[in-house]
Protein backbone atom coordinates (compact mmCIF):
# COMPACT_ATOMS: atom_id res chain seq x y z
CA UNK A 1 0.00 0.00 0.00
CA UNK A 2 2.86 2.19 0.86
CA UNK A 3 3.71 2.07 -3.01
CA UNK A 4 0.52 4.22 -4.01
CA UNK A 5 1.15 6.97 -0.95
CA UNK A 6 4.58 8.37 -2.93
CA UNK A 7 3.37 11.49 -4.86
CA UNK A 8 2.80 11.11 -8.28
CA UNK A 9 5.46 11.86 -11.10
CA UNK A 10 4.83 15.96 -11.48
CA UNK A 11 2.80 16.92 -8.84
CA UNK A 12 5.06 18.95 -8.07
CA UNK A 13 4.65 21.16 -11.28
CA UNK A 14 0.74 21.39 -10.62
CA UNK A 15 0.78 23.55 -6.72
CA UNK A 16 1.19 27.49 -6.80
CA UNK A 17 4.35 28.40 -7.58
CA UNK A 18 5.96 29.78 -4.38
CA UNK A 19 4.12 28.47 -2.30
CA UNK A 20 6.45 27.11 0.49
CA UNK A 21 8.93 29.35 2.16
CA UNK A 22 11.78 28.20 0.87
CA UNK A 23 10.80 29.09 -2.54
CA UNK A 24 10.89 32.89 -1.62
CA UNK A 25 13.65 35.03 -2.02
CA UNK A 26 15.24 34.98 2.28
CA UNK A 27 14.36 37.60 4.46
CA UNK A 28 18.13 37.84 5.30
CA UNK A 29 20.55 37.54 2.46
CA UNK A 30 24.03 39.57 4.77
CA UNK A 31 25.79 36.83 6.48
CA UNK A 32 26.44 39.22 9.04
CA UNK A 33 23.00 39.91 10.11
CA UNK A 34 21.84 36.43 9.78
CA UNK A 35 24.61 35.81 12.77
CA UNK A 36 23.23 38.49 14.60
CA UNK A 37 19.63 37.22 14.31
CA UNK A 38 20.49 33.26 15.39
CA UNK A 39 22.88 34.75 18.42
CA UNK A 40 20.16 36.84 19.65
CA UNK A 41 17.42 34.23 19.14
CA UNK A 42 20.16 31.72 20.73
CA UNK A 43 20.81 33.55 23.29
CA UNK A 44 17.16 34.20 24.56
CA UNK A 45 16.64 32.21 27.98
CA UNK A 46 13.98 29.77 26.78
CA UNK A 47 16.10 28.61 23.49
CA UNK A 48 19.00 29.07 25.70
CA UNK A 49 17.75 26.19 28.41
CA UNK A 50 16.33 24.07 25.71
CA UNK A 51 19.57 23.54 24.18
CA UNK A 52 21.35 22.99 27.10
CA UNK A 53 19.31 20.42 27.90
CA UNK A 54 18.89 18.70 24.09
CA UNK A 55 23.02 18.98 24.63
CA UNK A 56 22.84 17.58 28.46
CA UNK A 57 20.14 15.44 28.65
CA UNK A 58 19.57 13.85 25.20
CA UNK A 59 23.13 13.96 24.45
CA UNK A 60 23.04 15.27 21.35
CA UNK A 61 26.45 16.71 19.23
CA UNK A 62 26.73 20.19 18.83
CA UNK A 63 27.12 19.99 14.52
CA UNK A 64 23.73 17.47 14.32
CA UNK A 65 22.36 20.72 16.23
CA UNK A 66 23.83 23.29 14.36
CA UNK A 67 22.48 21.90 11.67
CA UNK A 68 19.10 21.04 12.56
CA UNK A 69 18.76 24.98 13.07
CA UNK A 70 20.37 26.12 10.04
CA UNK A 71 17.78 23.95 8.18
CA UNK A 72 14.94 24.88 10.19
CA UNK A 73 15.78 28.48 8.83
CA UNK A 74 16.30 27.93 5.34
CA UNK A 75 13.24 25.51 5.59
CA UNK A 76 11.02 28.76 7.03
CA UNK A 77 12.54 30.90 4.54
CA UNK A 78 14.57 32.83 6.90
CA UNK A 79 17.99 32.88 4.52
CA UNK A 80 19.53 30.73 2.16
CA UNK A 81 21.53 27.51 2.31
CA UNK A 82 24.22 29.32 0.84
CA UNK A 83 24.58 31.68 3.94
CA UNK A 84 23.80 28.64 6.47
CA UNK A 85 26.49 26.95 5.47
CA UNK A 86 28.70 30.12 6.30
CA UNK A 87 27.35 30.83 9.17
CA UNK A 88 27.18 27.43 10.65
CA UNK A 89 30.81 27.82 12.04
CA UNK A 90 29.21 30.66 14.19
CA UNK A 91 26.95 29.34 15.69
CA UNK A 92 28.96 25.89 16.08
CA UNK A 93 31.06 27.92 18.15
CA UNK A 94 28.07 30.01 20.28
CA UNK A 95 26.16 26.81 20.96
CA UNK A 96 30.04 25.09 21.99
CA UNK A 97 31.05 27.89 24.20
CA UNK A 98 27.58 28.41 25.39
CA UNK A 99 27.59 24.76 26.98
CA UNK A 100 31.54 25.33 28.17
CA UNK A 101 30.22 28.23 30.10
CA UNK A 102 27.19 26.34 31.50
CA UNK A 103 29.83 23.69 32.86
CA UNK A 104 28.61 20.97 30.36
CA UNK A 105 31.20 19.51 27.62
CA UNK A 106 29.83 18.82 24.84
CA UNK A 107 30.51 16.99 21.92
CA UNK A 108 31.55 18.43 18.70
CA UNK A 109 30.15 16.15 16.58
CA UNK A 110 32.91 14.78 14.06
CA UNK A 111 33.64 11.65 13.53
CA UNK A 112 36.92 11.31 13.12
CA UNK A 113 40.35 13.76 14.22
CA UNK A 114 41.02 14.76 10.96
CA UNK A 115 37.78 16.34 10.02
CA UNK A 116 37.85 18.18 13.38
CA UNK A 117 41.15 18.69 12.62
CA UNK A 118 39.89 20.17 8.99
CA UNK A 119 37.12 22.00 11.07
CA UNK A 120 39.42 24.31 13.69
CA UNK A 121 41.76 25.06 11.02
CA UNK A 122 39.11 26.08 8.55
CA UNK A 123 39.18 30.23 7.49
CA UNK A 124 35.21 30.50 9.27
CA UNK A 125 36.23 29.13 12.33
CA UNK A 126 38.74 32.20 12.92
CA UNK A 127 36.05 34.44 11.43
CA UNK A 128 33.27 32.69 13.73
CA UNK A 129 36.12 33.37 16.69
CA UNK A 130 36.74 37.36 15.92
CA UNK A 131 32.55 38.21 14.77
CA UNK A 132 31.94 36.54 18.47
CA UNK A 133 34.84 38.83 20.10
CA UNK A 134 33.32 42.26 18.02
CA UNK A 135 29.89 41.13 19.12
CA UNK A 136 30.54 42.24 22.37
CA UNK A 137 31.97 45.55 20.96
CA UNK A 138 28.82 45.79 18.68
CA UNK A 139 26.52 49.18 20.89
CA UNK A 140 30.18 50.87 20.72
CA UNK A 141 31.46 50.93 17.11
CA UNK A 142 27.33 52.11 16.56
CA UNK A 143 27.57 54.78 18.62
CA UNK A 144 31.30 55.74 16.59
CA UNK A 145 30.33 54.60 12.74
CA UNK A 146 27.21 57.31 12.46
CA UNK A 147 27.63 58.19 8.59
CA UNK A 148 27.53 61.49 7.41
CA UNK A 149 25.88 62.89 4.63
CA UNK A 150 28.64 63.26 1.87
CA UNK A 151 30.13 59.18 3.06
CA UNK A 152 26.33 58.56 1.62
CA UNK A 153 25.66 60.22 -1.19
CA UNK A 154 27.95 59.15 -3.75
CA UNK A 155 30.11 61.06 -6.13
CA UNK A 156 29.16 61.53 -9.47
CA UNK A 157 30.70 59.02 -12.23
CA UNK A 158 33.70 60.53 -13.95
CA UNK A 159 34.29 58.48 -16.67
CA UNK A 160 34.35 58.73 -20.53
CA UNK A 161 30.93 56.34 -20.71
CA UNK A 162 29.21 58.15 -17.74
CA UNK A 163 26.13 60.25 -19.02
CA UNK A 164 26.49 63.24 -18.46
CA UNK A 165 25.43 66.69 -20.37
CA UNK A 166 26.34 67.18 -23.57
Amino acid sequence: MEMFSAPIPGQSLTTEPKGFPWERPPEIVDPEEAIQYHLARLSEPEMLEGILDTIEIDGLDVKTLTTGIMRGAVATGMHSIDVALLIAPVVHEFIKQGAIAFGLEPDDGFENKEEKAEYKKSKSTDLAKKMLKEMNKLPQKAAEEVMTAEQVIPEKPKGLMSRGAM
